[in-house]
């Protein structure tokens, strides 16, 4: 009986807190969130008599947002500003969907009066589609005569208003043609190329690699990456990278001899007193210990070492202007190393961890092209990441 007294205290504290919620809202000019609420709340046991409180609010909320909502339209109507055509659009879906909302939970009786709540629907179909075409024809003109500019800001405008007209109004007029046509005008086309200010030849294949773009996933909406020119196309900004120095170091092997030295077992022998005399336990039997014995390795170490350093800079250019716009440095760096040994003595004497560079043996240095390609990899990523946190705009 006790814990059934507590869940009614509970129910009801939370089902006042959620009416005094509902109230608040529509104190503060809130109707949709308070409508939303209680419509909520009336979506099951509309009906009960606990529910007359939302009742009552959907009532008066409804009427004061379909009131607030009138009255701005009629004053925008009024003024005539093709500015607020947009707003007056979605004040009409609005005040339409306000009432769709709540159509499907209605009647809803009002108990003590015996009556139905007044929700007074209107249709408003007519003015939505006017005021759509109103707007759609707005953006239109007002997108042609973006494009009609010479401003890619302006045409990247007209396409967010084209998409927005075909969002609302599918296939009107010839929107989707101007569309493409404000988007490839929008577009900043950049040249990506290579320069070399060094002795030595680049290899082509790492040019085309670096110069791929297709693995960088770089291009945006407003933003394509060309690393060959195609015609027809303006291209508004250069991407360069400047090959400035190369640095390759001799091929060099250094020779290292060092020994080293560990006791192992080596079966058992007799222990001996200070005076030579065997040991004995308390039987009289002579006591065996281990013995150990020491072993030498003398180990003769081969590295061979090669080094390239490419160091360049990336260029950004503004191809109206020809002005440089920013750079940024980038250096990469490859190591070639190998390292073998022979030895005399006993491999025991070695330590595990140097037992595999027996196996090694001395192999042929790379040329200094491979050794330029093989910063690729490394040159590669700082690139793509130089671009990708620097945009032209």
């Amino acid at each position: 009986m006790q814990k059934n007294t507590l869940l009614v205290s509970l129910l009801f504290l939370v089902f006042s807190c959620g009416v005094k919620t509902t109230q608040s809202l529509i104190s503060d000019g809130n109707y949709d969130e308070a409508i939303n609420r209680a419509v909520e709340a009336l979506k099951s046991n509309k009906d009960s008599k606990g529910k007359q409180d939302y009742v009552y609010l959907l009532e008066e909320a409804f009427a004061k947002a379909k009131d607030r909502d009138l009255r701005n339209l009629e004053m925008m109507e009024k003024e005539k500003n093709p500015a607020s055509l947009e707003l007056i659009y979605n004040t009409y879906l609005q005040l339409n969907n306000r009432q769709e909302k709540i159509r499907p939970i209605l009647p809803l009786k009002l108990l003590k009066q015996g009556k139905n709540a007044q929700f007074l629907f209107d249709n408003y179909s007519d003015q939505t589609v006017n005021s759509k075409n109103a707007l759609s024809k707005y953006l239109y003109e007002n997108a042609q005569a973006l494009l009609k500019s010479s401003n890619k800001l302006n045409y990247r405008k007209a396409y967010d208003d084209l998409v927005y007209i075909e969002s609302i109004n599918p296939n009107y007029k010839n929107a989707k043609k101007l569309m493409d046509e404000a988007q490839f005008k929008g577009t900043d086309f950049v040249n990506v190329y290579a320069t070399n200010e060094t002795n030595m030849v680049i290899p082509t294949q790492l040019q085309n690699d670096l110069l791929d773009l297709s693995t960088y996933g770089l291009n945006d909406k407003w933003t394509v990456y060309h690393n060959v020119r195609q015609k027809k196309v303006s291209y508004d900004y250069g991407l360069i990278l400047n090959f400035r120095e190369i640095h390759i170091s001799p091929e060099q092997i250094k020779e290292k001899e060092f020994v080293q030295e560990k006791e192992i077992k080596d079966g058992v022998k007799t222990l001996l007193d200070s005076r030579g005399r065997p040991v004995k336990d308390s039987l009289g039997r002579p006591i065996k210990v281990d013995n150990f014995k020491k072993i030498k390795i003398r180990i003769f170490e081969f590295r061979q070492f090669k080094a390239c350093q490419v160091t360049a800079k990336v260029e950004y250019v503004d191809f109206k202007t020809n002005q440089l716009l920013q750079s940024f440095p980038l250096t990469s760096e490859s190591v070639f190393e190998n390292v073998y040994s022979t030895y005399r003595g006993d491999r025991n004497a070695c330590d595990e961890k140097y037992l595999s560079n027996f196996n090694n043996r001395a192999v042929p240095f790379p040329n200094n092209e491979q050794m330029v390609f093989d910063t690729g990899q490394d040159l590669k990523a700082k690139f793509k990441n130089i671009i990708v946190r620097n945009k032209f705009r």
